[in-house]
């Protein structure tokens, strides 16, 4: 893969640029101690995303404050321990609290010096507005679950791609998908052809943490550890070109 080759790069957001993992434990391990489990955070996060991508699946025209909740008291549900509504509430109006990664914005700004930036984000409108105060980009264009009625790895983000890519001007061979998520990303992005980068946010980490597991096929050109190692290397291919 040349990086040279795209003039587009659409992002998933949480859990790529956003420390979705980070914002969903300050709630679920409080509580999970306030109940007395004794479940790490990591086993806390394996049950919870299997139950927000089955919520999302029920529900896919439901906005996200309402997945997380739902996940929440399903993820209770599944470990014999009730979730209030105060707590799941708390869950759902808490995207615009988690952090992004410490490197998100630098390299968001180094990269938008070569190619135009999408968002296709598993969000809602207000979600992603407190998220992208954090970002601290413009983005040329931003796809989120309330904008498709739908939540990846469904194919609607994907779909409305071709969209943005004809107002952009660019055709679909020179846009390259960046992803965390195998499960969420990768897969749908393999399927519609899109060319994709990894960036392993868990590589010092076992486990799948908040995405589950994939079990369907996924492909990308590229991994790295972070977005500040995908950024360096974006900048090296400019310079070498």
């Amino acid at each position: 893969m040349n990086l040279t080759d795209y003039d587009v790069l659409s992002f998933d957001c949480y859990g790529t640029l956003i420390d979705w993992e980070a914002g969903i434990l300050e709630v679920l391990e409080a509580w999970a101690q306030h109940a007395g489990s004794p479940l790490s955070g990591d086993e806390l996060l394996e049950v919870y995303s299997v139950n927000e991508a089955q919520a999302q699946r029920d529900s896919p025209s439901a906005q996200y404050p309402r997945i997380l909740a739902d996940a929440f008291v399903r993820t209770g549900d599944s470990l014999g321990i009730p979730v209030s509504a105060e707590w799941a509430d708390k869950l759902g109006a808490s995207v615009p609290d988690w952090p992004a990664f410490e490197d998100s914005a630098d390299a968001l700004s180094s990269l938008g010096e070569s190619y135009k930036l999408v968002i296709l984000s598993n969000v809602d409108h207000n979600g992603f507005a407190g998220s992208n105060r954090r970002l601290g980009v413009q983005f040329d264009a931003i796809v989120t679950a309330e904008d498709v009625g739908a939540y990846k790895p469904a194919d609607n983000h994907f779909d409305a791609l071709d969209g943005v890519l004809e107002e952009l001007g660019v055709p679909r061979s020179r846009l390259l998908h960046v992803a965390q998520s195998l499960f969420h990303d990768h897969v749908p992005a393999k399927r519609h052809g899109i060319a994709s980068v990894w960036i392993d946010r868990r590589h010092d980490r076992p486990g799948w943490g908040a995405t589950p597991e994939p079990s369907e096929d996924y492909s990308f050109g590229m991994k790295f550890p972070s977005m500040a190692a995908f950024a360096a290397a974006a900048r090296e291919a400019r310079t070498d070109a």
